[in-house]
């Protein structure tokens, strides 16, 4: 192992609450640098992007950790993962953008190295109970488990105009959830011990993501990147759900989850990028197959499939995109049948003031066409953090064929699509906000409104309801007025 995979590996093992460090604090130390350099960095010829004193207003000073300034005195301002010229707050899943005031629950760490690390987490430990007022009904259980999900990142500066960076996200579900995943009533997608997943949530694998990217900047407006996944993300669709910010608050993953983000853990991906002041085009070569139930090892790469993917974000509070992928066999059960996924998504995120208060949102379209059919999904969910207390909300219109619910056709009457409506309202409330850690409390209830010929299988208008302690980083500081969290600039 070279001294930089060893650098990589043991700065994300230490991080922790201590390693937190605040967007303000890296502002500060614009002011302690010493003058040549930032004399240097004005002067240089191959500089990218100079220092920006603008950064200095509009800066919500209130929410400063003041205490852990004295020893990062020389540490670097954290860009964007496959941008200099990027603000880290448009970091997603992949190599997908998030809008530029979106909110930061994290764990950070500058090593004297060059290195830059981060470290994300989130853990529900909750009760769910499904379809609990149709008793002998279809979709009815009862679990306690603990979905969750590990990422940690890295990365350094390479010369003038290169970036280098690594990532590597881990799941606990294989050993917090039941082997055939969490009860969800109407979800579908992947199999287990040779059957169709219905009305439950698979796993994700332990190995989510393991992914190296390097970056190239020609100027401020212009980047090309390539990233390398096994597994990855391939560019197609928004950003995935866990890393949504509009989908922080809820437990549950949507019922268009297989239509929209699923090529989320994709064991072999390669994708090329191309940025231009707002807008970026991508591409990418993938493995179709969906993971298969044993969530502790590796899959076969096959690079089978193809994507490509067109984002845009107008403003610092908005990102859109629109992609398409053609996936080979990506169900075991059908392994004849191909899908083009098509999808499009609006995220919203505006800062409130301060680092927890905000609004994000997010519309996003999936559909999926294979020979003989194709079904849509839409789903607008929202969420509102005023300090202590988060309000929030999904709704989605999704069709689903009765093959996909493992149903004939003649038990719902001879229908070929069925149309499903789910309403997920709730509300949490953060108990204990210690060593840069939160827990909090919430409760959430879903409405499911299906098709009148699944009534007689699921019954009238299923509820499910849940609580839980979730456990995550803080929120970052945030800047006022709009901001940008962090200054990236070259070195």
């Amino acid at each position: 192992m070279n001294a930089n995979l060893l650098n990589v590996v043991f700065g994300l093992a230490l991080l922790g609450p201590t390693g937190r460090v605040s967007a303000q604090h890296e502002h500060h130390q614009g002011h302690t640098q010493p003058a040549r350099q930032e004399q240097k960095q004005k002067t240089t010829a191959d500089t990218v992007r100079p220092v920006d004193h603008s950064m200095h207003q509009g800066m919500d000073h209130s929410t400063m950790n003041h205490g852990a300034m004295g020893d990062q005195q020389h540490s670097m301002s954290m860009s964007h993962l496959y941008s200099r010229n990027l603000p880290m707050n448009r970091n997603a899943s992949g190599t997908a953008w998030m809008p530029d005031q979106t909110p930061m629950y994290m764990n950070m760490r500058h090593s004297n190295k060059g290195w830059m690390y981060m470290l994300h987490y989130s853990v529900f430990i909750r009760h769910t109970n499904q379809n609990f007022n149709n008793p002998g009904k279809r979709g009815r259980a009862t679990q306690f488990d603990a979905p969750n999900w590990f990422m940690g990142m890295a990365q350094r500066n390479v010369g003038q105009r290169g970036l280098f960076s690594v990532k590597l996200m881990m799941s606990l579900d294989p050993l917090t959830v039941s082997p055939d995943g969490y009860p969800l009533v109407f979800q579908s997608g992947e199999t287990y011990q040779g059957r169709r997943l219905v009305d439950r949530q698979h796993q994700h694998d332990l190995f989510s993501e393991v992914s190296i990217g390097y970056s190239h900047a020609f100027s401020p407006n212009t980047d090309a990147f390539i990233y390398v996944g096994f597994p990855g993300e391939p560019a197609l669709g928004p950003p995935a759900f866990m890393h949504r910010i509009s989908s922080f608050n809820n437990p549950d993953s949507p019922l268009g989850h297989h239509w929209q983000d699923a090529t989320h853990i994709t064991y072999g991906v390669a994708t090329a990028g191309f940025r231009y002041k707002i807008a970026k085009v991508e591409v990418s070569s993938f493995t179709g197959r969906e993971p298969n139930e044993q969530r502790l090892g590796f899959d076969r790469p096959r690079f089978d499939s193809y994507s490509y993917r067109l984002s845009v974000n107008p403003s610092p509070t908005l990102a859109l995109q629109f992609s398409q992928g053609f996936i080979k066999s990506p169900e075991p059960l059908e392994p004849d049948e191909n899908v083009t996924r098509t999808t499009a998504s609006l995220l919203h995120s505006k800062s409130l003031g301060g680092a927890n208060r905000y609004v994000t949102s997010a519309l996003v379209w999936g559909m999926n066409a294979s020979h003989d059919h194709s079904d849509n999904s839409y789903l607008a969910e929202t969420s509102l953090q005023l300090d202590r207390v988060a309000l929030y909300g999904r709704f989605e219109n999704i069709t689903k064929s009765p093959q996909e619910l493992s149903l004939v056709e003649d038990q719902v009457g001879g229908q070929h699509h069925l149309t499903i409506n789910n309403l997920t309202l709730g509300m949490n409330y953060r108990l204990v906000q210690y060593a840069n850690t939160d827990l909090v409390l919430g409760a959430q209830l879903t409405g499911s409104m299906p098709e009148k010929a699944l009534e007689p299988l699921y019954g009238k208008t299923p509820l499910s309801g849940q609580i839980y302690l979730r456990i995550t980083p803080s929120a970052m500081p945030m800047l006022s007025g709009g901001r940008r969290m962090s200054s990236p600039r070259s070195m």
